[in-house]
């Protein structure tokens, strides 16, 4: 069986019997989880094994995590700061910034690695620029090169834990003040305005980037269509002028910012026939029975490589991984960062 380019949902915190079919389906690929699928470490490392018992080649296993607001498990976790927090450090001290992008992007894969989840959206490369609630602190810093500098060695961290890493939200997020959760956001620049936006982009597939997660933002200095479901911006741009081999992701296709572009199944036709691998849909059961009712979609090899790539790599038990001198270090300086006052990042 191959993976398909579906990724759903469950319910609650372990797989309930209706479930079963859904995840064999050969549309689905991949399953992310939120909140309401975890209680602690040793129940979360029985779910991600029954996942990827479950098939050959196994079921990615997803998650947004990656600090601040934007962190599913907690407790049992460590807490993360938000990464503007490594900016801040990096705008008063650069090298200890860095140093510290990879010891924080090596904590969150490497506690994920230890209960068996593959892959944490993160790290999010948007700009700061100040407009953006829904991005915010979420964002490492206001300038590109800070936030380029900072996101390579974040997936450097990432890297060594095991877990490929996943920048979003291609092409960038950070100057609508729409949520693309509740609204379609229209950036009106141009593309030779974008340049800023693109260039961690650039920066990261350079050093190996394995998957992009695209943004349901409309540029119609470019596309009439968001970023999610263009392929001006997946095949011209991304994959095209800038490069890039690895896995696509569209942000959730229940979001608002996706619903103005016809149904469930149109929606995913076009992000299929943009160049996307891979399309989570959350929080909406109905939308993903239709989907695997009614989307038709043609096998890709290179799309399996693609997502096959992304599985983790082999990792230590939480209790091994507690033992370590490099944990343990990390994790004091996670918890000195939350520590540490708030610094607008203008500089």
């Amino acid at each position: 069986m191959t993976l398909g380019p579906l990724m759903v949902d469950l319910k609650g915190v372990a797989i309930e019997p209706d479930e079963r079919d859904l995840l064999e389906h050969p549309l689905v690929g991949g399953v992310i989880l939120f909140s309401r699928n975890y209680e602690n470490p040793a129940q979360l490392a029985r779910l991600t094994a029954e996942l990827h018992a479950l098939r050959t080649p196994r079921l990615l296993v997803g998650v947004d995590h990656e600090g601040g607001r934007v962190q599913r498990f907690r407790e049992g976790f460590t807490r993360l700061p938000p990464l503007r927090a490594i900016g801040r450090r990096h705008a008063a001290e650069p090298a200890a910034g860095v140093r510290l992008a990879r010891q924080l992007g090596w904590l969150m894969a490497v506690e994920l690695r230890a209960c068996g989840v593959d892959l944490s959206f993160a790290p999010c490369v948007d700009l700061d620029y100040g407009v953006s609630e829904v991005i915010g602190d979420r964002a490492f810093h206001a300038r590109a090169e800070r936030v380029s500098e900072l996101a390579v060695a974040y997936l450097m961290g990432m890297r060594e834990a095991g877990m490929a890493g996943t920048a979003k939200h291609f092409p960038g997020h950070g100057a609508v003040t729409a949520d693309s959760h509740v609204a379609l956001p229209v950036d009106r620049r141009e593309l030779a305005d974008l340049d800023a936006d693109l260039m961690p982009y650039r920066r990261l597939i350079a050093n190996g980037l394995l998957a992009v997660m695209a943004a349901h933002v409309v540029y119609p200095e470019v596309d009439r269509l968001p970023a999610s479901l263009s392929p001006d911006w997946i095949k011209g741009e991304l994959r095209g002028r800038l490069g890039f081999r690895g896995a696509v992701f569209t942000d959730d296709l229940s979001m608002k910012g996706a619903a103005a572009f016809g149904s469930i199944v149109e929606r995913a036709g076009l992000a299929l026939a943009a160049g996307c691998d891979m399309l989570p849909v959350c929080n909406d059961r109905a939308a993903v029975e239709t989907l695997l009712e009614r989307l038709r979609d043609e096998p890709d090899p290179l799309r399996q490589v693609r997502l096959v790539r992304l599985h983790g790599r082999e990792s230590d038990s939480l209790a091994e991984l507690q033992a370590q001198p490099r944990w343990r270090e990390s994790v004091a300086a996670a918890m000195h960062c939350l520590d540490v006052p708030e610094l607008r990042l203008d500089a």
